[in-house]
C-alpha cells in the first residue's frame, strides 16, 4: 500500500488526503500549527489520520510522496529532509491530475485570476457545458475530482500551486499579467516569480493553448525568450494584433478567434481596464472551446463581480465604501485605484512582500486625498506618500481604520480598502480583512 503524506491541513490538504485515502493509500496529514476545527472534524469524518502543532519526523520520511500544501514553505525542515533523502514532494493540484482525463483550463497571473476564472467558469456553466470550478477558488482540484466527475475544470492557480507540478499538463494555458508579488517566497529575486509562473506552460504541446496578454512588458520579453509549443492567442487593450487574438478597436472588444465576434466593452459587466483584460481571457478560452456567440456575450454581460473585489459596500453620508481586500500586491492596488472616478481616502497596508510603491506615486497624486495605514509596520506608506496627500494616519484595527477613513472623507468622497499587503499580521486572511471592513462601516 503506497504510503501518502500531506502536509498543511487546509482546503488543498484535506482534499488531497480525500483523494488518496479513494485510490486505496495509506495517509497521513500532518500540520506544524493547530488545524482549523472545520478541518479537523471533516478528517474524522472521512477516517483520516492526522496531526497537529508537529510533525513525527520519523514517519513522514517513510512516505512514498509527500503532498505539500501551497501555504508551506519549500523551506521548512521537514520537507528539506524529505528532500535531501528524495522523497518525491509534489502539490495537490499534480497529484489530483493523475486521476481525471478532464479537459484542464488553467488561469494564472499577478492580478485577475480569480475573476477571470469565475468569469470563464460562469461562461462553461451558462453554455451547457460539464465544468467544475477548482485550485484557488472553490474547492480543491483533488477533492473535485475525488467526489465529482467533470469533463472540464476551470483552474485557478497560485505559482505555489505551480511550484510542485511536474507531469501535470493544462489544455488551455491562461498567463494574465506578471507583477512582483510574494518575492518574499522567492529569495526576493523576480526571476524565480517569473519562472515559476511560466510553468503553467510546462508539457504543452502543438494541440494545446496559451492564451496570454500581449499589453503585459514582462510576458513580451519572456516569450522572445522561450520556446512556446502550445498555439498562441494574444489579447491586448492598445490596438489590433494578429489572429487569433481578441483586441480593442473603437471600444469594441473583437474575438478574432475560428468565427469572429464583436461587443461593446461598455456592455461588458465589470468596469475598469483590469475587467477588460479579464473578459478577454475568459471569452477568448470559450471561443477556443467553440462556445456560441450568444453565449459569450450574455455571459460577459451577466457577470457579477467576486466579494472583496472591488466591491461596493454602502454609502454613510453621501461616502462612498468600496472593499477591496483582495488586493494584496500593489499592482492591483494601482488597477483599484485607477477605476476610482472620486476623490479617495485609501485604506493602505499590512504585510509587506517587497512591495515597491513608487508605480502608485502618479495615481495617488490625482486621486487619493488622505491615507490610513493598516498594518504593524507602516514606515514603507509614510516614506513613500507623505508628501503627496495632505494626512496620513495609523490605525491598528479595522474599526479605528474605517473611522479614522470616515472623518477624514466628505460627501461625494470614496473610501477604498486596497491594501496592496498581505493580511495575516492583523487578520485570518483577506476575507477575514474584508468582512471585518464591511462590519465596520455597517456599524458607522
Amino acid at each position: 500500500m503506497k504510503k501518502i503524506v500531506v502536509i498543511g491541513a487546509g482546503e488543498s490538504g484535506f482534499g488531497a488526503a480525500v483523494l488518496a485515502k479513494a485510490k486505496g493509500c495509506d495517509v497521513l496529514v500532518s500540520d506544524n500549527n493547530e488545524i482549523d476545527i472545520k478541518f479537523k472534524a471533516k478528517l474524522k469524518e472521512q477516517h483520516i489520520r492526522y496531526e497537529e502543532n508537529g510533525h513525527s519526523e520519523r514517519e513522514i520520511l517513510k512516505a512514498d510522496e509527500i503532498i505539500k500544501s501551497p501555504g508551506v514553505s519549500p523551506a521548512v525542515p521537514i520537507i528539506k529532509r524529505a528532500i535531501d533523502r528524495d522523497i518525491p514532494v509534489i502539490s495537490e493540484i499534480e497529484f489530483a491530475g493523475r486521476y481525471t482525463n478532464a479537459k484542464m483550463i488553467c488561469i494564472t497571473g499577478s492580478n485577475g485570476k480569480t475573476t477571470t476564472t469565475l468569469w470563464a467558469y460562469h461562461i462553461l456553466k451558462h453554455a451547457g457545458l460539464n465544468v467544475g470550478l477548482a485550485g484557488n477558488v472553490g474547492s480543491s482540484l483533488a477533492y473535485e475530482v475525488a467526489t465529482n466527475q467533470h469533463d472540464y475544470y476551470v483552474i485557478e492557480l497560485s505559482s505555489f500551486q505551480l511550484d510542485n507540478m511536474y507531469d501535470f499538463k493544462a489544455d488551455i494555458a491562461v498567463l494574465l499579467n506578471i507583477t512582483p508579488d510574494h518575492l518574499d517566497r522567492y529569495d526576493f529575486d523576480f526571476n524565480k516569480y517569473i519562472n515559476s509562473k511560466f510553468r503553467i506552460l510546462q508539457n504543452q504541446n502543438e494541440n494545446d493553448v496559451f492564451i496570454y496578454s500581449a499589453d503585459d512588458s514582462v510576458i513580451k520579453k519572456e516569450l522572445a525568450l522561450r520556446n512556446i509549443n502550445a498555439r498562441k492567442i494574444p489579447f491586448s487593450i492598445r490596438g489590433k494584433i494578429e489572429k487569433p487574438s481578441v483586441h480593442l478597436e473603437n471600444k469594441n472588444i473583437m474575438f478574432n478567434i475560428k468565427t469572429p465576434f464583436s461587443m461593446s466593452v461598455e456592455n461588458v459587466s465589470l468596469p475598469g481596464s483590469h475587467n477588460t483584460y479579464n473578459s478577454m481571457a475568459a471569452g477568448a478560452i470559450a471561443k477556443v472551446l467553440n462556445i456560441k456567440k450568444e453565449n459569450i456575450r450574455e455571459s460577459l454581460m451577466g457577470f457579477k463581480n467576486v466579494e472583496h473585489r472591488l466591491e461596493p459596500v454602502i454609502k454613510v453620508h453621501g461616502i462612498e465604501f468600496i472593499n477591496d481586500s483582495k488586493a494584496t500586491n500593489v499592482n492591483s492596488a494601482w488597477y483599484a485605484l485607477e477605476s476610482m472616478t472620486k476623490q479617495t481616502v485609501w485604506i493602505v497596508g499590512g504585510i509587506d512582500k517587497g512591495n515597491d510603491y513608487k508605480q502608485m506615486e502618479e495615481l495617488v497624486k490625482q486621486k487619493v486625498k488622505a491615507i490610513v495605514c493598516l498594518g504593524k509596520d507602516n514606515r514603507k506608506i509614510h516614506d513613500t506618500f507623505s508628501n503627496m496627500v495632505d494626512k496620513v494616519v495609523d490605525a491598528n484595527t479595522m474599526k479605528d481604520a474605517v473611522t479614522a477613513a470616515y472623518y477624514l472623507a466628505k460627501d461625494g468622497d470614496a473610501v477604498l480598502l486596497s491594501p496592496a499587503c498581505a493580511s495575516f499580521d492583523l487578520f485570518d486572511n483577506y476575507e477575514d480583512r474584508g468582512n471585518q471592513f464591511k462590519a465596520a462601516v455597517r456599524a458607522l
